[in-house]
C-alpha cells in the first residue's frame, strides 16, 4: 500500500513516472525518452513552450508523447484543452482514445477526475465538470469553434511521396498557419513531432520563417557529431535496448538506401556528405596565388588558371514571378583541357524582364562566354525570343534524361576532382550552391543544380578519353 501511494505520487509530480505508471509496467525508458520528458514537464506545470521533436521511426515518438501526454497534461490542468493532429483522421481518433482511455483508467486515483459521459467520443472527450479535454483531427479536417492550450501535430505527411509533393507541402503549411495556429490560446504551448522526409517539411519552414523560439530534439537514430543532445559518441546507436543497435542500423542504412537513412532515420534530409555530389568531392580555386598566401590556404586549393579553352554560360530559366516560385540561375563556367571551373552566378526569383536583364549582365561581364545554353523549356523559348537579335550564342539545350541522370552524368567529374568551384573566402555565394549540390535530388531546389550539370555536360563534349577513364572508375 505504501509503495503503491508513493508511485501514485510520483505519477503526479513527474511526467516521467506517469508515462510508466499509465501503461502498468509496460512501457521502459530509454535515455532519449527521459530527455523528452524532461523537456516537456515544464508544459504540464505551466511554461509555455515550443518544442520540435525529431525522431525515427519504431522509437517510442508517439507513445511517449502524443499517446500519453494529452492525458497528463489536461489532468493536471482540468479546464484546459488539447488539439492533437496528425496525417489521418483515423490516426488522430487513435490519439484520442489513447488518451481517453489513460484518463479512465487511472485519472481518479491520481488527480479525482472522471472523462464526462456527455462528451466521451474517442476524437472529442471533455472532464466532467471542468470543461477541459482534447478533440483530434487530421491535418485537412479542420479545427473550427476549438481552442487549444497545448497542440500536438504528429506526423503530418503519411509518406515520401505527400512530403516531395509542393502542393501537399504547401496545404499543410497553410492549414499550420490559418487553422491549426489561430487555435491557439494566450500563453498556449506547441509540441510537434515528425520523422523528417524533407528539408521543406513543416519542421524545415518552421526553423526558417516561424518567430517562435522552438526548442528542437533532434534525435538521429545514430550519433553523427559531438553535440549530440544525449552525449553519445558519434556512430553510437540512438536505442540499443530495443533491437536498434549498430548492426540494425548498418542493415537499415543499405535497405531503404543513403537518402531515406538520411532524412527518415537521421533526420538530415540532406545527407551530411552529400547524395549524387559528395561534399568532400568539392575542389575550390582563388585567383592568385597573393589571395592564397593571404588566408594560409592549402596545395589542395587551386590558383585559377589566366587562359581557358572554352567558356559558356548556363541558364536554368523557371519563374512564376510569386514568392513560392523556383529560382532562375545562371551560371559562367570555363574549361581547361580536363578540368573545370565555376567562375560566376546569377541567383534570384525573376520575372521575364529581370532575367533578360541578368542575362544581358552576365553577357556584358564575360564577353567571351559567347555560347549562352538556355534550356528549351519553362520559360526558356520566350527568353530566347526576347534577346533574338540581339545577343549572340543563344543555344536552345533539349533536356536529355531526367534532372538526376543529367547530374549522374556529370558526378564522375566531380568525383575526380575535376570541377573547380571558388573559394567561399573569395565568393562567400558559393556556399549555396554546395549546399544545393549536396542537397540535390531531395534538396528545396535544384537551380543551381540544373544550371552547373547543363554546363558541364556540354563542356565534356570532346573529352573522350577522359570521360573512358571515368567510366572505368566507376
Amino acid at each position: 500500500m505504501i509503495r503503491e501511494e508513493a508511485n501514485k505520487e510520483l505519477a503526479r509530480r513527474s511526467y516521467r513516472d506517469y508515462v510508466e505508471y499509465a501503461h502498468f509496467g509496460l512501457y521502459k525508458h530509454f535515455p532519449h525518452t527521459d530527455l523528452i520528458c524532461e523537456h516537456i514537464q515544464p508544459i504540464a506545470d505551466g511554461e509555455q513552450k515550443f518544442i520540435i521533436i525529431e525522431m525515427p521511426p519504431r522509437h517510442g515518438k508517439s507513445m511517449t508523447t502524443t499517446e500519453t501526454f494529452p492525458s497528463y497534461f489536461v489532468m493536471k490542468n482540468p479546464t484546459k484543452r488539447v488539439i492533437t493532429v496528425s496525417y489521418a483522421d483515423t490516426l488522430a481518433r487513435k490519439f484520442g482514445r489513447k488518451n481517453r482511455d489513460k484518463v479512465k483508467l487511472v485519472g481518479q486515483k491520481l488527480f479525482n477526475v472522471n472523462i464526462s459521459p456527455l462528451v466521451s467520443k474517442a476524437n472529442d472527450w471533455e472532464l466532467e465538470n471542468s470543461g477541459g479535454g482534447m478533440i483530434s483531427v487530421g491535418i485537412t479536417g479542420g479545427a473550427t469553434g476549438h481552442g487549444a492550450d497545448l497542440l500536438v501535430i504528429d506526423d503530418p505527411f503519411k509518406n515520401r511521396e505527400e512530403a516531395e509533393s509542393l502542393l501537399m507541402r504547401d496545404k499543410v503549411f497553410e492549414e499550420w498557419e490559418s487553422t491549426f495556429l489561430t487555435r491557439l490560446h494566450g500563453g498556449g504551448s506547441i509540441i510537434i513531432i515528425m520523422t523528417r522526409w524533407h528539408e521543406d517539411d513543416l519542421i524545415g519552414r518552421l526553423l526558417k520563417k516561424s518567430n517562435f523560439k522552438w526548442e528542437r530534439l533532434r534525435l538521429p537514430a545514430v550519433a553523427e557529431d559531438e553535440n549530440d543532445l544525449l552525449q553519445r559518441e558519434v556512430g553510437e546507436p540512438l536505442c540499443p535496448g530495443l533491437g536498434y543497435d549498430k548492426k540494425w542500423a548498418d542493415d537499415k542504412k543499405v535497405q531503404v538506401g543513403s537518402r531515406t537513412w538520411a532524412s527518415l532515420y537521421q533526420q538530415r534530409p540532406s545527407p551530411a556528405d552529400g547524395n549524387i555530389f559528395k561534399r568532400h568531392w568539392i575542389r575550390y580555386y582563388v585567383p592568385n596565388d597573393e589571395f592564397k598566401r593571404k588566408y594560409n590556404l592549402g596545395d589542395e586549393v587551386k590558383v585559377l588558371p589566366r587562359l581557358f579553352d572554352k567558356s559558356v554560360q548556363s541558364w536554368d530559366c523557371t519563374f512564376k514571378d510569386t514568392k513560392k516560385s523556383d529560382f532562375v540561375a545562371g551560371h559562367v563556367w570555363n574549361r581547361k583541357q580536363g578540368e573545370f571551373f565555376m567562375l560566376d552566378r546569377e541567383h534570384d526569383r525573376m520575372n521575364l524582364p529581370t532575367t533578360i536583364s541578368a542575362i544581358r549582365r552576365l553577357s556584358t561581364k564575360w564577353p567571351d562566354a559567347i555560347a549562352k545554353y538556355i534550356e528549351d523549356k519553362a520559360n526558356g523559348p520566350a527568353v530566347m525570343q526576347m534577346l533574338k537579335g540581339e545577343l549572340t550564342g543563344m543555344i536552345p539545350v533539349e533536356p536529355d534524361g531526367g534532372k538526376e541522370a543529367r547530374a549522374n552524368a556529370v558526378s564522375p567529374l566531380f568525383e575526380a576532382g575535376n570541377v573547380y568551384l571558388p573559394h567561399p573566402l573569395y565568393k562567400p555565394w558559393v556556399e549555396e550552391v554546395i549546399e544545393e549540390l549536396v542537397s540535390f535530388p531531395n534538396g528545396q531546389h535544384d537551380d543551381d543544380v540544373d544550371a552547373a550539370t547543363q554546363a558541364l555536360n556540354k563542356l565534356r563534349i570532346g573529352k573522350k578519353s577522359l570521360l573512358d577513364r571515368y567510366r572505368d572508375l566507376m
